[in-house]
């Protein structure tokens, strides 16, 4: 990421030094803003500074923005403590529950009898992103690009306060969403949490299956089981907090697994096959609504491209994709351990799909199904 102004002016502190909170640090710093960083590990906090995310806190410091990336079950009480202790700075954070955390800050905010804190410079908010492995070694200064990043809004906020966060989004690249709390449980619920479940059931199946068995897994078992491998003990303290919303969902999925059920153990029975159908159908109904690239509703062409497990093949397919003027949309590869050749999957707008299989052949690539 290259240098800009930052829209945020003055100093911005982090608090929780791990993947988000580091990455928030470099994102920053990367725009020229003056990143403090806090964390309860020392360890944690020396290593997020030693890769750049910010510095050590200082008696002096006066942060007109706190950004709270701390475990779900600790995002409340690190919110009040440093709403206390900065009276001017606009407090957000980045769990990834909403209803929860404002409620307990509300909370804490009534039982102070004294010097209590002002909930209106708190704006809960949550990025939707991240990645398989965490902590300050795996944090990138781009983590946020071009991605969603929910402003949780309430009538009681300030516009001037909600746009102090929404500055924090825009400088690290990302798109803002404006929702209300309980909006926002329940969308994450459907879009993150219960797919984490269904995930990490199907993962379950794979321990006591042969060898030979997963010899023959290709890219559609590890689709659906990638996110399996997230770190169990703060899923537990997400669907914990969110337990209504994803258990509401669940249900539904577990109605329309108890009809596949019983269409399965009689596929001869008059409606089984229909209700096969008409499950499948509706889940081709339920893809269609995902977004496309940059959250547009626009579909794209599949062009799936047979590629050569060698140095430098899968470079030469994008110079010649630049080279025949079409647009790299969306790519998904596929690698079969000891194959010869990986699926590179290429999606292009459907009018520049037919160019594409007759330029990429005539350069010599083998287009599959062609």
């Amino acid at each position: 990421m290259t240098a800009h102004t930052s829209r945020l002016t003055g100093q911005v502190r982090v608090v929780g030094a791990g993947l988000l909170g580091a990455s928030i640090g470099l994102g920053l710093k990367a725009r020229g803003v003056d990143v403090i960083l806090d964390d309860a590990s020392p360890a944690n906090l020396r290593l997020a500074i030693d890769y750049g995310a910010g510095r050590l806190s200082r008696a002096d410091d006066a942060p007109t923005l706190v950004v709270v990336c701390v475990p779900p079950d600790l995002t409340a009480r690190v919110v009040a403590a440093e709403l206390k202790a900065h009276p001017a700075a606009v407090v957000t954070d980045v769990a990834s529950v909403k209803v929860g955390p404002l409620s307990e800050v509300e909370r804490t905010a009534e039982s102070q009898t004294t010097g209590g804190v002002d909930v209106g410079r708190y704006v809960g908010s949550h990025p939707l992103a991240g990645r398989e492995r965490g902590g300050a070694i795996s944090a990138r200064a781009d983590l946020f690009i071009g991605r969603p990043w929910v402003v949780c809004t309430r009538p009681e906020l300030s516009r001037s306060r909600t746009q102090v966060v929404e500055s924090l989004i825009l400088d690290l690249g990302a798109v803002p969403v404006e929702l209300n709390t309980v909006a926002h449980d329940a969308a994450v619920a459907l879009v993150s949490h219960a797919p984490q479940l269904v995930a990490t059931l199907m993962a379950k199946r794979l321990m006591g299956s042969s060898d030979a068995a997963l010899g023959l897994a290709g890219q559609g078992l590890r689709d659906v089981t990638r996110i399996a491998s997230s770190d169990p003990e703060l899923w537990v303290q997400i669907l914990g907090a969110n337990a209504p919303a994803v258990a509401e969902i669940l249900r539904g999925v577990r109605d329309d697994l108890d009809t596949v059920l019983g269409a399965l153990d009689d596929p001869e029975a008059s409606g089984a096959r229909r209700a096969l159908a008409e499950e499948l159908a509706a889940g081709n109904a339920g893809v269609a609504r995902l977004p496309g690239k940059h959250g547009q509703d626009r579909r794209f062409a599949q062009v799936v491209v047979m590629v050569e497990d060698a140095p430098g093949e899968l470079g030469r397919l994008f110079t010649e994709m630049g080279e025949i003027g079409v647009n790299l949309e969306d790519l998904r590869l596929e690698h079969s351990p000891g194959a010869a050749i990986g699926l590179a999957e290429i999606a292009v707008l459907p009018e520049a799909q037919q160019r594409t299989i007759d330029e990429l052949s005539a350069r010599g690539w083998r287009i599959a199904g062609s």
